[in-house]
């Protein structure tokens, strides 16, 4: 099969895993919209299909959801969801491509593209809310995207390395030196 296409499949099959995953985890109290189930798609993208497809991805997700099922809302969540998620598959593919190709080059590009986001996603926060004149602080950052954020870093890092590493022998990566060729 053409290596574009099977990368549009992987990157389709991405934003529909980005579509039904919050329905699984929001039925877990507590803790279920912490585990930013919308950002296992997009990492994943990233690293299997390239940067460009995790960018599209990661930009397309939120608006689609909140479009179609008012989840997240709009304004202001799915539009900071836009540039933090479109942020995380671009670096975590443009990363990993550039790096040694080693499974410790997943954590490290996983690792630079969550910092990255989540940078990203507060500056965007911050502008947003400041053009609507309400104050976005430094408290307010810290406890979005570290404090409450925890349950999901958990278990990104956990998930996303191990589900990269099987893909790729099971030779379904579309993002390593070896499939450009």
């Amino acid at each position: 099969m053409n290596k574009s296409v099977k990368r549009l499949v992987y990157a389709s099959l991405c934003l529909a895993l980005c579509l039904v995953l919050p329905f699984l985890t929001g039925q877990i109290p507590e803790i279920g919209k912490r585990l930013s189930p919308m950002h296992i798609p997009v990492f994943l993208c990233g690293f299997l299909c390239g940067w460009p497809w995790g960018l599209a991805v990661g930009a397309a997700a939120p608006l689609v959801r909140s479009l179609l099922f008012s989840m997240p809302a709009l304004y202001p969540d799915a539009l900071c969801m836009v540039f933090e998620l479109a942020v995380y598959g671009a670096a975590a593919g443009w990363l990993y491509r550039r790096l040694p190709h080693r499974p410790w080059c997943v954590y490290v590009s996983l690792l630079a593209a969550m910092v990255a986001g989540r940078l990203v996603w507060g500056a965007v926060k911050w502008l947003l809310l400041g053009l609507a004149g309400t104050p976005f602080t430094l408290e307010m950052f810290l406890a979005g995207a570290v404090l409450q954020a925890i349950p999901g870093i958990i278990l990104h890092i956990a998930l996303v390395p191990v589900l990269v590493l099987a893909l790729e022998r099971a030779g379904v990566s579309e993002n390593t030196p070896e499939a450009r060729r």
